[in-house]
């Protein structure tokens, strides 16, 4: 769990770093600094997605996913609980679920995250887990100076997520197979998409309510790998 726990400091320290800078911003250098941060979760969702497989599981998944998070409300839920947690701590930051929402995908959906995890736990180094390090820090820097505290934040979901792929990778590593991991991957960049185009202000889309698909597309995958199902 050393890498997972390096991990999750480098995003405490990353984010404190880019709130101390926004601070000082002024607001026509936050605007274009917001869209330069839209434009590059695009990107990355759009390199996520690039060489998509199984085409129809995700759709699926993003689907289910969706209409379950709807049906539960999980995005007014998340806001509710942000609006509490800005008040008992006193934080003013406009866009705290966003910026937890975005700081999560980015930290903890993409091959490096699972691949690193399964290297771990399964006995092996933290090499890549300590180089992610290195990447979400820097990033945590650019995404907390614009969004705000809600990067901080998201170091918590990412501990808990990571160190569940590293112990279910001790206890489990038969189930993360290279099919689920692609399926994944191109999912978490289906919603980095989504959340670009809200960072962007193209139209406001209900992300947090499709990250069901998450847990979906993971059990689709594994009765597919489970029972040997042949999609067309």
């Amino acid at each position: 769990m050393i890498g997972t726990i390096v991990n999750t400091a480098s995003v405490i320290a990353g984010g404190c770093i880019g709130l101390m800078l926004k601070k000082g911003m002024p607001e026509r250098i936050k605007t274009i600094y917001f869209q330069a941060v839209g434009i590059f979760t695009l990107a990355i969702g759009i390199s996520m997605v690039w060489n998509m497989e199984h085409i129809l599981v995700i759709v699926s998944s993003l689907v289910t996913g969706a209409i379950l998070g709807e049906w539960w409300n999980i995005e007014k839920s998340t806001e509710q609980l942000s609006e509490w947690t800005k008040k008992k701590l006193h934080i003013g930051s406009e866009k705290f679920s966003e910026g937890l929402t975005t700081s999560f995908l980015l930290f903890c959906i993409g091959a490096m995250t699972i691949m690193g995890a399964i290297e771990e736990g399964t006995g092996g180094t933290s090499r890549l887990l300590f180089t992610k390090s290195v990447m979400d820090g820097f990033s945590a820097v650019i995404l907390a100076s614009a969004f705000g505290a809600g990067v901080v934040f998201s170091a918590v979901p990412l501990l808990i997520f990571q160190g569940g792929l590293t112990l279910l990778a001790r206890y489990a590593s038969d189930l993360l197979t290279p099919e689920m991991i692609k399926a994944l991957t191109s999912l978490g960049g289906i919603l980095l998409i989504g959340l670009g185009i809200n960072i962007l202000e193209i139209k406001k889309l209900r992300i947090m309510n499709m990250l069901p698909a998450l847990v979906v597309v993971v059990i689709f995958m594994w009765i597919i790998v489970k029972f040997n199902i042949r999609l067309l």
